[in-house]
């Protein structure tokens, strides 16, 4: 079984995560010739709303880097009008999901934050294939007829 497999087995609880296809996305060079970056940026637009609501003066994102890294990252103005930011990445690997934070923090993550992370990245696929690929998130098949 692949590492990505295992993962993927690990963060959403299925031992068939091939029947889903949630680790599979479109080839992004079919839309319109837009480039990878604009493709990130409005996958990026789709993971920034799965946790809610975004506060007036924050700017959030939430996207796949790559098959195994994931960036969380926010800005806001302080009550000083200082620009404050924060950013995770998430790297999947052989052991589970390491959680890399600024100060040279790093932890696996286990448990609830665990699920939640496995919940978010099934939500982006699924939504990011409906809203940016027009895809059916479980075939691949094509929405636009």
């Amino acid at each position: 079984m692949s590492v990505l497999k295992k993962v993927a087995t690990l963060l959403v609880g299925d031992n068939n995560t091939s029947s889903v296809n949630w680790l599979k996305m479109p080839k992004k060079r079919a839309l319109k010739k837009l480039t990878e970056r604009e493709l990130l940026t409005l996958e990026s637009e789709v993971g920034s709303k799965l946790f809610g609501p975004i506060p007036k003066g924050h700017r959030r994102e939430f996207f796949c880097l790559d098959e195994r890294t994931w960036i969380w990252h926010e800005e806001w103005l302080d009550e000083k009008r200082k620009l404050t930011t924060s950013t995770v990445r998430y790297e999947i690997n052989e052991h589970g999901v390491l959680k890399v934070q600024e100060g040279a923090r790093y932890t696996y993550i286990e448990g609830e934050e665990l699920q939640n992370f496995g919940i978010a990245i099934r939500m982006y696929y699924e939504q990011v294939a409906r809203e940016v690929y027009s895809r059916d998130p479980a075939t691949g098949e094509s929405l636009v007829q």
